[in-house]
Order: C-alpha cells, then sequence, then structure tokens
C-alpha cells in the first residue's frame, strides 16, 4: 500500500530536525501511523448526582493515550472524574469499554484499562523536563490525521487553575488544537510528552494574547505511577483542600463560588468575597494563594483565611478535607 502524503509528512516533521538517536540509528524508527493509532477516544457517563455534574458535564467526550501492552491509558482527569461507565473508542471503529483505574487531583491525570487487548502499539514516555520554547510538537487528539496539528513550544511557566490546581510548569503550544481534552503532545522523536487539558488565549505570556494549549507534562506522572496502580491514587501527603474556586483579576482573587457542601461554604465564604491573604500573609495571586495555603500543613488543617468586604478584612477560618472524599464516586481514588 503507498504510503499517504500525510505520513510522509508527519516522519518529515518527526525526524527531519532533530538529531538521530541510538534507537533511530540502530533502525527503531517509530512509525507515524502506530503513533496516531495509540490516541484513543474516550466517551464517559457520569451519574446526575455527582459532585462535578453540574461542572463538567454527565456526557464527556476526549482522548487518551495507550501507554502499555495491556490496555493502559493516561488521559486527563476530568474526562473520567465521578464517570459511571467509560467507552474506549479506536482506530479501526471498534469500541471497547475500560475501567478507571485512578485519578489525581494533584497533576489532574487519569488512568483507564482496556477491558480487551487492543493490539495497538503504545506510546513511549520521553522527558517533558526538558521541553523547552521553540521546541517543535505535535498535538493529536482521536479522530487521526485530520486531528493532527504540528505546533510549537511557547512557553514554560506555572497554570493555576480556580478549582485548587497549581502546575510548577506548564506546557503551552501554539497553534491551538480544537480537541485538548486528553490530545497527545509528541515530540519531534515520537515520545509522549504531555496529555492536553485546556484551550487558553495567552499561550506565550499571561499577559499576551496568542490562542494555544496548555500540556500537562508527563514527568509530573513518573513519580506517582506505581501507586496509582497499586492504590487508584497518589500516596503523597493530602493537601488541605477548601472548596474554593477563585478567578484573578489584576492580582486580585474574587471567589467565582464555592463547592456545595464544602468546607469553604459550611465557614461562611461567599462568591465575590476578595481573598487577601493566608493565616495574615498577603497573597500575591492565584498561585501564591494556592502554596500559602498547601504550606499550612495536609487535609484536615484549619487554614485562616482573609478576605476583604467592605473595608475591613475578616479572618476566616476553613477546616479543609481530603478533596476524594468530598466526590461522590465509587472508584477506589
Amino acid at each position: 500500500m503507498a504510503v499517504s502524503r500525510f505520513l510522509v509528512l508527519c516522519t518529515l516533521f518527526l525526524f527531519a530536525a532533530a538529531a538521530p538517536s541510538a534507537a533511530q540509528k540502530a533502525g527503531a524508527v517509530v512509525d507515524p501511523a502506530e503513533l496516531l493509532k495509540s490516541v484513543v477516544k474516550i466517551t464517559t457517563t457520569v451519574p446526575s448526582d455527582a459532585r462535578t455534574a453540574r461542572g463538567l458535564g454527565t456526557s464527556r467526550e476526549g482522548s487518551g493515550v495507550v501507554i502499555d501492552s495491556s490496555g493502559l491509558i493516561l488521559t486527563i482527569g476530568y474526562l473520567i472524574l465521578e464517570a459511571e461507565t467509560v467507552d474506549v473508542g479506536l482506530h479501526d471503529g471498534r469500541t471497547v469499554a475500560a475501567e478507571t483505574i485512578a485519578y489525581d487531583h494533584d497533576s489532574g491525570f487519569g488512568l483507564l484499562r482496556a477491558t480487551k487487548k487492543l493490539d495497538i502499539r503504545p506510546a513511549s514516555l520521553g522527558r517533558s523536563s526538558i521541553v523547552g520554547v521553540r521546541d517543535r510538537v505535535l498535538a493529536v487528539s482521536h479522530g487521526g490525521q485530520d486531528m493532527t496539528v504540528p505546533a510549537m513550544v511557547v512557553s514554560r511557566r506555572p497554570f493555576a487553575g480556580s478549582w485548587e490546581y497549581l502546575l510548577e510548569s506548564a506546557i503551552y503550544t501554539a497553534p491551538a488544537h480544537p480537541i485538548f481534552g486528553g490530545a497527545a503532545l509528541f515530540s519531534d522523536k515520537g515520545e509522549l510528552l504531555g496529555i492536553g487539558s485546556l484551550i487558553v488565549n495567552n499561550a506565550i505570556a499571561p499577559d499576551a494574547h496568542l490562542p494555544g494549549n496548555m500540556f500537562v507534562p508527563v514527568d509530573i506522572l513518573k513519580p506517582v505511577l506505581a501507586d496509582l496502580l497499586d492504590k487508584g491514587r497518589s500516596q503523597l501527603p493530602l493537601r488541605p483542600w477548601l472548596g474554593i474556586y477563585a478567578d484573578e483579576i489584576n492580582g486580585r482573587l474574587f471567589v467565582s463560588r464555592t463547592a456545595q457542601g464544602g468546607p469553604a461554604s459550611k465557614a461562611g465564604i461567599e462568591q465575590g468575597d476578595l481573598l487577601v491573604g493566608v493565616g495574615g500573609k498577603p497573597v500575591t495571586g492565584l498561585a501564591d494563594f494556592y502554596r500559602k495555603v498547601w504550606a499550612t500543613g495536609i487535609a484536615g488543617t484549619a487554614v485562616q483565611v482573609n478576605v476583604l468586604r467592605g473595608v475591613s478584612v475578616q479572618p476566616v477560618e476553613v477546616k479543609s478535607i481530603d478533596r476524594y472524599q468530598w466526590l461522590r464516586s465509587r472508584r477506589s481514588y
């Protein structure tokens, strides 16, 4: 069968600019067609009474990447969070059921395992720590060649999400891939560098407009992978969770909402409150707020949140909890 023009272009993209590795010199070259097959479609259903149903929906769809020969699939965690059923769509049109293995809030990753053999060559995990600005990458979602976007890394910097989530060195790429959730980010050698999380308007810098994507680096997975496979969650000390959703606007932190039944809601923190400090220490932004909260101790710690209401700053004591206990989940995490 003739090799398609697309595969020729992919091969050139993946290998032309890079010095050959030892494996490549030995003749082991990543087949672009096999690389695309490793990216699968993830479809989940979530009960209507799930904690995340309102914000993330009860029907979710995205991508995942097969990372071992037994059908282990790495995806972005919000696709599978509190999921009741999970299906995996393959390149040949087949659909295979999968089981949720783990969800890790600190990284944002989720792990699944297909219930049947996939006969797919797994993607190899690369080293995201050495990825730098101007590196050429390939963003791939389910859908094969039509959903493949050659891109460039445009920045490496912290990402702070409103849901008490912080990456210290996220990977930002441009141009933007529209089907970003769970998409694979491959290096020019065909190694998996990250998993797609978001589309953003400021990929190149916080104050500069350039649409792109934020990818979660795979190196974050490696230290906790054994725990996730064995226990369904990381065994690192649990961070205190407050149930605060905040937006940073010009360096000021406004509460957009609180988790229903969560610690902050019970403590009286309300939508519109301005967060100005933790334990009497001022905060300079969302990332700084999280770092100061997490520095107070582990889950269960009472955290003093300083809130500006009117013209006065009020200390509000919030009894933190383990976020996993708040989720209405039937899984081990």
